[in-house]
């Protein structure tokens, strides 16, 4: 899985960018994308994944101790299993091994993590970036948060409170469905410029642009890594 820094090529955040110029031309209000590598740490997925590869170490070893001279002690010819020391020396190897390979390549312990939990870190991280990025508290309350997670391969919309009071629900799904259809296709570029280019339209209907109108948040995609 690509870190978020590599996902988008030069290009693509220049076109992302001027998507955002564009939507903005017609309204009042402030719209903030950002692609996040990752929304949770999943700790207990990695030592799951830990877990894992440590049985399946002690399992080759199992297998082959009779040729490697990992006996504990005499036994029958042929008969040879690894101690319990070399037992538990094995299993910490795998343990170890495994949490730093999965925390290396987060997809590997994806498995190992619910929908539920991974619906939750997004909408939590995706919070904490309305925050970080100024989202919450331009000076019409008008701006507009698109966040997409790559290990999750979730998205969220996120409204402040002037704009989020003049639309239902209806129109933030309009906005994830173009959004997340563009990525399953392949073209997560386009999906963000249609998604930024709706919440333009919709900011244009209820907030439009004003006299001497000033633009509060750069137009860039914000990146966390």
């Amino acid at each position: 899985m690509k870190i978020a820094s590599a996902y988008f090529s030069d290009e693509d955040r220049r076109l992302i960018e001027e998507a955002v110029a564009k939507a903005e031309r017609e309204t009042s209000g402030e719209i903030v994308p950002v692609v996040a590598t990752k929304s949770g740490r999943y700790d207990r997925a990695e030592d799951l994944f830990g877990l894992l590869m440590a049985f399946a170490l002690l399992g080759v070893f199992w297998i082959l101790a009779p040729y490697i001279g990992l006996s504990g002690g005499w036994g029958a010819a042929g008969s040879e299993n690894p101690g319990f020391f070399s037992v538990v020396i094995i299993l910490i190897i795998g343990i170890f091994v495994g949490a730093t390979v999965s925390t290396l390549f987060p997809g590997l312990c994806r498995p190992f993590v619910s929908e539920e939990e991974m619906r939750e870190e997004v909408e939590k991280r995706a919070a904490e970036a309305f925050h970080r990025f100024r989202v919450r508290g331009t000076e019409n309350a008008t701006g507009i948060l698109i966040y997409i997670s790559l290990f999750e391969k979730m998205a969220r919309v996120m409204g402040d409170d002037a704009i989020s009071s003049k639309l239902d629900q209806s129109r933030w799904e309009e906005i994830l469905r173009l959004l997340i259809d563009s990525i399953k296709q392949g073209a997560p570029v386009a999906g963000f410029e249609k998604a930024i280019l709706k919440s333009g339209e919709l900011l244009g209907e209820h907030f439009p642009i004003q006299p001497g109108d000033k633009n509060e948040l750069a137009n860039e995609l914000r990146i966390i890594d």
